[in-house]
């Protein structure tokens, strides 16, 4: 699903096609060498190259920018849920830990049937519970449960640092999609509240990010592969299926990724450009 932003954008698609293909030379990989804590992203590159000097890229780039824990806070929120679902549960065999390993295993297989979102959250903690618990599972039992997950909604929008201005800097000389997965009116809730919406092009809220969802929102955009980045905290839907659809990437670290979006950053190939920031706000000195 789209939604169009400003009226221009048959306008700007036609533009993407004259803006010229050459790129200023960035980094291909770079890494901060500091460890990371254990129950978080431990998703660096591969290897380790010492930080150039910036040099940014030719005007007119398309950035297509992740939401979820690169744009505003999310992750912590669930993660809050899940520890007070432990809590809740209470098992007398498995730990915390062994827990939440099951819960993963359930959010798997509901996101294959169910997609993102709150409702398929709120149902993997349901079938968590009637796994693990020797108690039948109530109206009362899942009307708590239930409680615990929506909960999440209730907390105010938390924009990232550096976000708000550094998009309003980068939208003065490139064209900025939003491109999100999950449940359409949960991430277009989020982006009216965030108060972004105004620096984006379009955003795109698709059902999965893989290298064919890429392949079409260039396609649909008219879209230059040379001159086309995707920016994000995941390696598993922003940064590995982007650079194999042909597309660049900068992968910007959350220290709270999601378990189910952490993986290893594969390198770029050909010609197509690997970069990794320290920060958001960092974007300003390469774009």
């Amino acid at each position: 699903m789209t939604i169009f932003l400003f009226e221009a954008i048959s306008a700007y698609s036609k533009q993407y096609r004259r803006v010229p293909c050459a790129l200023a030379q960035i980094a291909m990989r770079t890494a901060n060498s500091e460890d990371e804590t254990k129950s978080r992203c431990d998703c660096r590159l591969p290897y380790h190259l010492p930080m150039p000097s910036p040099q940014r890229a030719a005007p007119g780039q398309n950035l297509l920018i992740d939401a979820d824990d690169t744009l505003w806070e999310n992750n912590i929120y669930f993660e809050r849920a899940i520890a007070n679902f432990i809590s809740f549960l209470n098992h007398h065999e498995y730990t915390p830990d062994q827990v939440r390993e099951v819960l993963w295993e359930v959010e798997r297989e509901n996101i294959r049937r169910h997609g993102y979102g709150m409702t398929s959250f709120a149902l993997a903690l349901v079938n968590c519970f009637e796994q693990l618990s020797i108690e039948p599972l109530t109206p009362a039992l899942h009307e708590t449960i239930h409680g615990i997950a929506y909960a999440i909604a209730e907390h105010p929008m938390e924009v990232l640092p550096e976000v708000p201005e550094t998009l309003a800097d980068l939208a003065q000389r490139h064209h900025l999609f939003l491109l999100t997965k999950g449940d359409f009116t949960e991430q277009t809730g989020k982006l009216e509240r965030s108060g972004l919406k105004q620096h984006f092009v379009a955003a795109e809220v698709v059902a999965e990010k893989d290298a064919p969802t890429y392949s079409s929102v260039v396609e649909k955009y008219g879209l230059v592969r040379e001159q086309t980045w995707m920016i994000g905290n995941s390696p598993r839907s922003d940064i590995n299926p982007a650079l194999e659809a042909g597309l660049h990437a900068v992968f910007v670290p959350h220290h709270n990724t999601w378990e189910l979006e952490r993986g290893e950053v594969r390198p770029a190939v050909g010609n197509r450009r690997l970069l990794e920031v320290g920060s958001f706000g960092q974007l300003r000195e390469y774009f």
